[in-house]
């Protein structure tokens, strides 16, 4: 088992930024891809951004991509979001997950933390 556990989010005024983060435990970290996933009231729950356990293979959602940027750090058994030029759009409950492989589909994910809000005040 993977246990996550996402930390950073809160009230941002458009423009700003925040960075989340996401701490793992129970397993080697850096035998897991890594993702950030989100999903807004109402709608389906969609990849934001994956990369692999090297760090050398990243993915981001058009949406975001040139705004946010992940990483990790193996030895932290971390990873993070860094979230810059956020807009109201980004509005969400954010997610990080893990996998063996990762991919885009939310259902190949297998381990998931509990959430956190990330609000964004026009």
């Amino acid at each position: 088992q993977v246990q996550l556990v996402e930390s950073g989010g809160g009230l941002v005024q458009a423009g700003g930024s925040l960075r989340l983060s996401c701490e793992a435990s129970g397993r080697t970290f850096s035998n897991y891809a890594m993702g950030w996933f989100r999903q807004a009231p109402g709608k389906e729950r969609e990849v934001v951004a994956t990369i692999n356990w090297s760090g050398s293979a990243i993915y981001y959602a058009e949406s975001v991509n040139g705004r946010f940027t992940i990483s990790r750090d193996n030895a932290k058994n971390t990873v993070y979001l860094q979230m810059n030029s956020l807009k109201p759009e980004d509005t969400a409950l954010y997610y990080c997950a893990a996998d063996p492989v990762g991919g885009l589909r939310v259902g190949v994910w297998d381990y998931w933390g509990q959430g956190t809000q990330v609000t964004v005040s026009s």
